[in-house]
């Protein structure tokens, strides 16, 4: 990854605080976690939903790191958000529903997808997510950017219009 990306997913990530992420296993996630992955998809694209994440769909999705390390390359046809979770994480569980409820609401212009920090160890260390939730915003044109915490419903909605749905670089105009 450029050091550019890099140097702006490290002061993200060190900017807020959510749950801490875990490096072991966790014996709850197994029981308690099913309300963050309640309100997703299996991995089918279904407009409206929240689609569960893994390595493979987001290197086809969202950005092969694997082929262009040192450069940014969104491959998705919408932008995206991504919602780097843990089922036993009591912030991500309040985050689940607004993803949802957005999802649904900006169906026809982003995606939004989840990615389980415990199940994907290697996107979670790619991004170097230490504070869950952590969101990640990828814009169709642009450099992503990393907010972490459970926002309102509100915050969540001016970043997907400032960031993802604002016009691409249009140059300022002065009278």
């Amino acid at each position: 990854m450029s050091t550019k990306i890099f140097t702006i997913l490290l002061i993200a990530s060190i900017g807020l605080i959510g749950c801490g992420s875990s490096n072991g296993s966790n014996d709850k996630s197994k029981d308690a976690g099913n309300s963050a992955a309640s309100a997703t998809t299996g991995g089918n694209e279904e407009e409206g939903k929240v689609i569960q994440m893994n390595k493979a769909m987001f290197i086809e999705k969202v950005f092969n790191y694997e082929q262009n390390p040192n450069e940014w390359k969104f491959r998705g046809d919408k932008p995206c958000i991504i919602d780097f979770y843990a089922d036993w994480c009591g912030p991500c569980k309040k985050v689940a529903p607004v993803m949802a409820e957005l999802a649904a609401q900006y169906k026809d212009q982003i995606v939004i997808y989840k990615v389980n920090t415990d199940q994907e160890r290697e996107l979670a260390q790619i991004f170097n997510i230490r504070s869950i939730p952590s969101i990640l915003y990828c814009p169709a044109q642009g450099q992503p950017q990393m907010t972490m915490g459970a926002l309102p419903k509100a915050e969540f909605e001016k970043m997907i219009k400032e960031i993802l749905l604002a016009p691409a670089a249009a140059p300022a105009t002065q009278n």
